[in-house]
C-alpha cells in the first residue's frame, strides 16, 4: 500500500489549481462577451480556484518542512508569485470595475500559467 505524503498531495493538487484557474479564467473571459455567462457561480468558482492556490502553497510548505524535500528555487518562486498575484488581482477589482471580467479572466489564465510553470520546474 502506498503511503500518502504532503509532497504527493501537493503534486496532485497542482493540477486542481491549474484546471480550476483555467476554467475560471475562460469563464470570466466568456462572461465579458456574453452576459448570459454572468452568474454568481462564476465568482464561486473563481474564489475556489484562488483558495486552491493558498492550499497548494500550504501543502508545499508542509512537504518542505515535514518531509525535508529538496526542490528548485524557481518552483518556490512561481508558487509564491501565484499566491501574491491573487492578492494583486483582488486589489485591482475596484479600479478596474468596468473590466472586472477581463481582470479575472486574464488573471485566472495567468495563475494557470504560473501553476504550469511551477509544475514543470518541480
Amino acid at each position: 500500500m502506498r503511503s500518502v505524503t504532503f509532497a504527493g498531495i501537493h503534486g496532485v493538487w497542482a493540477w486542481v489549481v491549474v484546471v480550476s484557474n483555467a476554467v475560471a479564467g475562460l469563464w470570466a473571459l466568456g462572461a465579458h462577451r456574453l452576459p448570459a455567462l454572468r452568474h454568481r457561480a462564476l465568482w464561486i468558482v473563481t474564489a475556489a480556484a484562488q483558495v486552491a492556490i493558498g492550499i497548494q502553497v500550504l501543502l508545499g510548505v508542509l512537504a518542505l518542512q515535514l518531509e525535508e524535500k529538496e526542490i528548485g528555487e524557481f518552483h518556490m518562486f512561481y508558487g509564491f508569485v501565484a499566491f501574491a498575484s491573487v492578492g494583486i488581482i483582488y486589489s485591482y477589482r475596484q479600479q478596474l470595475e468596468a473590466w472586472t471580467y477581463l481582470l479575472y479572466g486574464f488573471g485566472g489564465l495567468f495563475l494557470m500559467g504560473l501553476g504550469l510553470r511551477a509544475i514543470f520546474l518541480a
